[in-house]
């Protein structure tokens, strides 16, 4: 069975959208890639932190999705990562509200030892410099490498962001991001300049509007599913990341085609997280659930149009 391992944040979150808002519920970036990897068969680690606020429900809801907590490490004094965000009428847009680093602050990543030989290695959005631990710490090179990153640390520790890029196979970045990153509008030549920092393959997503494949000359979009109803979009692009990387580790083929799979089986979960607040979806979703959705994304996509 194929190894993943995931790095980022177990968190807390209190959400406020136009739909309704939350007290402090489960989230976090290695929350949500796991939850959306467990649904291949997997041998999954997740490596995080969280303090002693946390309850062990929560823990057990993740380990009860086959994901092993070794790599979590507890600090007892400790209090968790929180994160406080409004969403605008358009829910593309937000504020965040509070951030509260807690534990993250010290945050040492430790891969547990039958882990770092792992197939595939999924960087959830931290610092590049916790990013870079982590691949330090492999004792084998993975087969896969995947980042995933955001504007902030493009604003304080973009050195740092381009050393980590270096030694990666896939990046997974929004187009606002993509386009800070590179100084480019177009996003075909923002995916281009991306390439030549490292990168074989680079994912930029569109939120509603879908996600793009680039690798070298080679373009791939996926659209997303039309919704009837958006209630919280936080966590949806680590769930897309989940399911991407889940469907690669699975089935251990890293070739453009197979990419594109594993970008419709991303976007495919990524449209149930969307649906309830937080993790709420991911966490009562079945197989079945999925296979239909699957379908109806072929439906979405799928043509024939006689060329004269």
């Amino acid at each position: 069975m194929s190894k993943l391992v995931i790095v980022g944040t177990i968190a807390f979150d209190a959400i406020e959208t136009p739909f309704g808002k939350t007290d402090k519920i489960l989230g976090g970036a290695a929350t949500f890639i796991g939850l959306a990897a467990s649904h291949f068969n997997v041998d999954t680690a997740a490596v995080s932190v969280v303090g002693g606020d946390f309850p062990q429900e929560y823990l057990d809801l993740l380990s009860n999705r086959n994901i092993n907590l070794q790599g979590v490490e507890i600090v007892k004094e400790g209090k968790t990562f929180f994160w406080s965000g409004r969403y605008h009428n358009d829910m593309n847009s937000r504020d965040t509200l509070v951030t509260e680093l807690n534990t993250l602050a010290d945050f040492n990543p430790v891969v547990p030892s039958e882990y770092k030989d792992a197939n595939v290695v999924m960087l959830g959005n931290l610092h590049p410099i916790v990013q870079s631990s982590v691949l330090d710490q492999m004792t084998s090179k993975p087969d896969l490498v995947i980042l995933d990153t955001m504007n902030f640390w493009m604003d304080s520790a973009l050195q740092d962001l381009h050393n980590v890029i270096k030694r990666v196979d896939v990046i997974t970045i929004n187009d606002e991001e993509a386009r800070q990153l590179t100084g480019e509008y177009s996003l075909v030549v923002a995916a281009r300049k991306i390439h030549e920092m490292g990168p074989k393959y680079v994912v930029i997503k569109k939120g509603e509007h879908g996600a793009l494949l680039f690798h070298n000359e080679n373009v791939f979009f996926a659209p997303a599913l039309p919704l009837e109803e958006v209630f919280d979009p936080t966590g949806a692009g680590d769930t897309f990341a989940g399911g991407f990387a889940g469907y690669l580790a699975k089935t251990n083929d890293f070739s453009f085609e197979n990419m594109k799979n594993a970008i419709i089986y991303g976007s495919t979960l990524a449209s149930f997280c969307v649906e309830k607040f937080g993790t709420e979806r991911m966490v009562n979703l079945s197989n079945e659930e999925v296979h239909k959705r699957l379908l109806q994304f072929k439906q979405l996509t799928q043509f024939e149009i006689e060329l004269s």
